[in-house]
């Protein structure tokens, strides 16, 4: 007599669809690695296919880079590139698609989409609102209080740059509390000349260490160790990197080309939650627990219950002799 195979045992084969882009696959990576510490997964990355080769294959029914690997029970892609490769390999293979952004298809065509709050997304069964984009920084376990990382970042589509007032800020923190030993670090945004003047800075309590001088992980290190950490608020991704590290964290001024942009309405969220502080506002040493701040576990929960719901469904297939 066979043994029946517990579901919760057997792992979860997930299809991500890559774009190539750092950013987007930060994102699914974040889920992915979210949903293996809960339940074990086994992952296969696909790149993502031409719109029109997408689309073809979507409509005949076929995904031919599927066809050497296991069935899947979930397939996730975030940007737009993604969009129909995800629906072409659910329609040839089944599983559930999941997008990690605000779709530029129907959102009723995907079974969940996990979407900023910034992005204003409708209220749907299917759609689950983020704080921001999910990331693969874990909660720091050994964080010091009397550490701090600045995080600096430049001029972009969103902020123009005022050096002057960035370097007034950082003193205002520096000298706020002379015993927090802070480490500073730029991005390739980050002016010729703001690094300069960040450099010539004589601070007993900074080490400057530019963006050219750091390695791939430098500043997920450094988010491990660090307890306080002050943000550019141009850098919006790494505000959510901090708090997921479980950080105090405080964003910095830098001018804004529109006060309605998506990145500062994140912010002003942000704000408005209490999980950030602007200058002036307590960032304080504490010993303080505070509430675990991980969309991507939080999300990983939210996919996993869709995952459960298939496998329900498909025992109560076999027990009634409906299934294939």
């Amino acid at each position: 007599m066979s043994q029946k195979t517990d579901p919760i045992q057997q792992p979860i084969i997930i299809w991500r669809i890559v774009d190539g882009k750092a950013g987007h696959e930060s994102q699914t990576a974040g889920l992915v690695q979210a949903m293996a510490a809960i339940r074990p997964v086994e992952c296969h990355d696909l790149p993502a296919l031409g719109r029109l080769a997408a689309l073809g294959q979507c409509l005949l029914g076929a995904f031919n880079a599927g066809q050497n690997l296991p069935a899947p029970d979930l397939i996730i892609g975030a940007g737009h590139r993604t969009h129909f490769t995800v629906l072409a390999a659910r329609r040839a293979y089944g599983g559930r698609a999941v997008l990690l952004m605000q779709p530029s298809l129907p959102l009723g065509w995907f079974d969940l989409c996990l979407i900023p709050e910034h992005d204003r997304p409708r209220d749907r069964p299917n759609v689950e609102r983020t704080y921001g984009v999910l990331n693969t920084v874990l909660p720091a376990s050994h964080a010091a209080p009397d550490r701090g990382l600045f995080l600096i970042g430049g001029p972009s589509a969103h902020h123009a740059w005022a050096e002057a007032r960035m370097v007034e800020q950082i003193l205002t923190v520096l000298r706020g509390d002379r015993q927090i030993q802070w480490t500073l670090t730029t991005s390739r945004r980050t002016p010729e000349s703001t690094v300069a003047a960040f450099l010539a800075l004589d601070e007993p309590n900074l080490a400057v260490v530019p963006y050219g001088q750091t390695q791939a992980g430098w500043v997920a290190e450094r988010l491990q160790a660090c307890g306080l950490v002050w943000v550019s608020e141009d850098s919006v991704s790494m505000v959510f990197e901090a708090l997921t590290a479980g950080a105090r964290v405080g964003v910095l001024e830098v001018p804004h080309k529109n006060e309605q942009s998506r990145v500062s309405r994140a912010l002003q969220g942000l704000r408005d939650a209490g999980y950030v502080a602007r200058l002036g506002e307590p960032l304080a040493k504490s010993s303080e627990p505070r509430p675990e701040f991980c969309e991507a576990k939080r999300c990983a929960a939210r996919v996993l219950d869709l995952i459960r719901d298939s496998e329900q469904k498909a025992a109560k297939d076999v027990k009634t002799g409906r299934a294939e």
